[in-house]
């Protein structure tokens, strides 16, 4: 067995499952095994049925007791809800963002951007631009101290986030996303509120344009 450094092995095997779940790496509608999971990561099977547990709280899977733990489709009800939270929170974090940003704090989001142009028109970077991503919005919340909050977000987040990977893995035109995140950079840096704010308003409803086609190409997933 494995020995964790930092954090239990409940959380170790928590974070593993849930990020080969957001990443697709676990497909929607996939029968997992407590004992395969307890193996492939090399615990034993106690911290495996807790993660489960937590799991399914979250709603990405499901316990059954006649069929076991199979991984939950994407809810686009769960999509919309989360979209929603994000849009009306991150529309006044970026507003703070504008007053409360300090020189390194831009640094930090430049810098970001800057490796998420990286990834662009190279195959099999999805995952790491779509992190980056992550990292650029966490990055807002933490420089305006709401990190509490985005913790709170990311609790109800997974269905869309499966679906943000679902959309970079499907369309690699991934152009739109890092220019909405540098014009936000920029209407920060020009401490544009009103700019920031209606952009965005506008990337985070980026994922409403694409839903209903990748509902119809992978409606298995759904």
């Amino acid at each position: 067995m494995k020995t964790r450094i930092n954090g239990s092995t409940r959380d170790y095997v928590y974070q593993t499952i849930k990020k080969r779940i957001i990443y697709l790496e676990l497909k929607p509608g996939t029968k997992i095994s407590e004992k395969e999971i307890a193996e492939n990561l090399e615990v034993s099977r106690t911290p495996v049925r807790e993660a489960f547990i937590k799991l399914a709280q979250e709603e990405l899977v499901g316990i059954y007791p006649q069929s076991g733990t199979i991984v939950s489709k994407i809810d686009l009800g769960h999509v919309e809800e989360a979209r929603f939270a994000r849009e009306n929170i991150e529309r006044a974090i970026v507003r703070m963002a504008c007053t409360d940003f300090d020189d390194e704090q831009l640094f930090g989001l430049e810098t970001n951007i800057a490796l998420q142009e990286l990834c662009l028109g190279k195959e099999g970077t999805h995952h790491r631009l779509f992190d980056l991503d992550e990292e650029f919005h966490k990055r807002l919340y933490e420089g305006c101290n709401k990190l509490r909050i985005y913790k709170m977000i990311q609790q109800m987040n997974s269905h869309f986030d499966r679906l943000r990977v679902l959309r970079l893995a499907t369309n690699t035109d991934w152009n739109v996303v890092v220019s909405q995140h540098k014009e936000i950079y920029q209407a920060i840096v020009e401490r544009n509120m009103d700019k920031a704010e209606k952009l965005m308003v506008n990337h985070l409803k980026l994922v409403n344009f694409e839903k209903d086609e990748l509902k119809f190409r992978y409606p298995d997933y759904f």
